[in-house]
């Protein structure tokens, strides 16, 4: 009894001691016709994986930064960690993000925005539920700061809230300006005009946009506004997955 006891107890420092990797070979698989190929070399270090981020759509903490008045505010900032990886590159590795660079294409304008909702995703309905962030999904960010650069930018405000047909207050801006910089706004707004969805999003304060950068790899949530075809490709789904939930409720 006493030999089997010490055989078991060898056993389970064994098994506590090893860790199955992750493996990013295919020597392990199958061909096609269904012949399996014998291992015929060991694992290597470029073949290796990680665990998945599963950036999450939150914010780390908060920290004291000062305002261009010389305020204190506070301000939300992401979890990011430093991978070593082979070679000595570095990954940044974010585990929660609530902010991005986010880019204008029609009007040729980035800005930081905070990240609200994410609404989309074509592979995995959980990474909806989860809220995780990763390349492709669709999310929504805050409109503000594109508001306060189309206001400054063109001289008149954009998303104005529609009653009977007709706008509740005036598109202009009651502000001095001089005959200069009247005829630059006048040059800029002849024959502009935003997009019917996109001022319908302005008015909900929430813009669809897509993300196009890795935040498990670079650590950020940059991305792009949805417009136009691509926009209306992605309302559709998000319909479509809507009614699909009710049905099933």
């Amino acid at each position: 009894t006493g030999g089997k006891q010490a055989f078991l107890h060898a056993r389970e420092r064994r098994v506590k001691g090893y860790n199955m990797g992750i493996s990013r070979d295919s020597l392990h698989k199958r061909r096609n016709t269904g012949g399996k190929q014998k291992p015929w070399r060991k694992k290597r270090k470029y073949e290796l994986g990680r665990q998945p981020a599963n950036t999450k759509l939150a914010a780390s903490h908060s920290k004291d930064t000062k305002d261009k008045d010389g305020k204190l505010q506070k301000v939300t900032t992401g979890d990011v960690r430093m991978v070593r990886c082979r070679g000595g590159n570095m990954k940044f590795r974010a585990l929660r993000l609530d902010h991005g660079n986010f880019s204008w294409g029609s009007e040729n304008v980035t800005r930081k925005t905070r990240i609200m909702d994410v609404m989309y995703n074509a592979s995995n309905n959980e990474l909806v539920r989860t809220k995780t962030l990763v390349k492709s999904a669709v999310v929504q960010i805050d409109a503000a700061p594109f508001r306060a650069w189309y206001q400054q930018h063109y001289g008149k405000k954009v998303g104005i809230k529609v009653k009977n047909g007709e706008k509740v207050e005036s598109e202009d801006i009651d502000e001095k300006r001089s005959n200069a910089l009247k005829k630059k706004l006048k040059d800029r707004n002849n024959k502009h005009a935003v997009a019917e969805p996109i001022d319908e999003q302005f008015i909900t304060g929430r813009l669809f946009a897509l993300v196009t950068s890795r935040p498990g790899q670079c650590g950020r949530c940059d991305g792009y506004v949805l417009e136009g075809k691509e926009l209306d490709f992605y309302i559709k789904k998000m319909q479509k997955k809507k009614t699909k939930v009710t049905a099933e409720n």
